[in-house]
């Protein structure tokens, strides 16, 4: 049977001029732990993580929930993350989560969303909803990878920690979803800056970095 997939009515980002300066856009960093990388089959979502960015300052405005996958977490997926099943058991499913992840983007007023490899966690969302049949109108995305492959085009996709260490950025608690959230957006704090001081200092260039078409590459729709 074909089925008609739904909308969620959700405000992901604000219709902002593109040429709005960076330091005025209001961001949502937010990172996902999974079950495992196949997520659009056994795989599921069992946290999200995530925390605001406006004018270049990451704020304490943060979000996170666990999520019950209704499968056993994996062994390696419990040594890496710290999360265990009975982190899970009472957590809400992964729409009721996801509900309420919206609910926070949309109470903070998001310009655009913000990961390291956005392309995954934005993939894992996608395939949660597919499997209740809901879809949603698509932010404007940013990955911190298209900005350091800006910057430094002869860098190679590397993991966060690496990258943090060497811009020198803070470095929150690793494979968590609100700690690897809350090291990226002190990342994208500082790739900003260098942004800025190569001239690129609005929407509209920021797009331009991000665009597939233009050489970003980090995330592919």
């Amino acid at each position: 049977m074909f089925w008609k997939k739904k909308k969620m009515h959700y405000q992901l980002t604000q219709e902002q001029p593109l040429n709005t300066p960076i330091r005025d856009l209001c961001f949502t960093v937010f990172d996902t732990e999974a079950t495992g990388f196949a997520v659009g089959g056994q795989d599921r979502l069992i946290e999200i993580g995530a925390v605001q960015v406006k004018g270049l300052h990451v704020t304490d405005r943060t979000f996170q929930t666990y999520v019950n996958p209704q499968r056993n977490i994996p062994e390696r997926i419990t040594e890496l993350t710290g999360i265990t099943n009975d982190h899970v058991v009472d957590a809400p499913d992964s729409f009721t989560a996801i509900e309420k992840f919206y609910e926070y983007i949309e109470q903070n007023g998001s310009d655009g969303w913000v990961g390291h490899y956005l392309a995954f966690d934005v993939m894992v969302l996608k395939k949660e909803l597919q499997r209740h049949k809901y879809t949603f109108d698509e932010p404007i995305y940013v990955d911190t990878l298209d900005l350091i492959g800006y910057l430094a085009p002869s860098w190679d996709m590397r993991d966060l920690q690496h990258y943090a260490l060497n811009f020198g950025t803070k470095i929150f608690e690793r494979h968590s979803a609100l700690g690897d959230a809350l090291t990226t957006a002190h990342l994208l704090v500082e790739l900003l800056r260098y942004v800025e001081d190569r001239g690129k200092t609005t929407l509209g260039d920021l797009t331009d970095i991000t665009n597939t078409e233009n050489g970003g590459w980090a995330f592919q729709r």
